[in-house]
């Protein structure tokens, strides 16, 4: 791979740490609400939605990092 094509897979990267550092945000920001709210709710439908919100969270964040490992890969890293 050129030094061209190995530039703009950096520059992918650099834009999909963004996304990862956004997506923890609002994962982090689902979790505290999510833990402040009381026992009975967090068993309520509504808790149950974003305890479900919260793991596609992780899983987005997951897949993200997948997607380094395969452009680094590309890379020769």
């Amino acid at each position: 791979m050129n030094k061209s094509r190995r530039t703009q897979i950096d520059r992918i990267l650099e834009r999909i740490e963004d996304l990862m550092s956004d997506v923890d945000l609002v994962r982090e920001a689902e979790q505290e609400a999510y833990d402040n709210m009381p026992e009975s709710f967090q068993d309520s439908e509504r808790g149950e939605l974003m305890y479900d919100a919260i793991d596609n969270l992780e899983s987005a964040y997951g897949s993200l990092e997948e997607v380094q490992d395969y452009l680094n890969s590309a890379k020769g890293e």
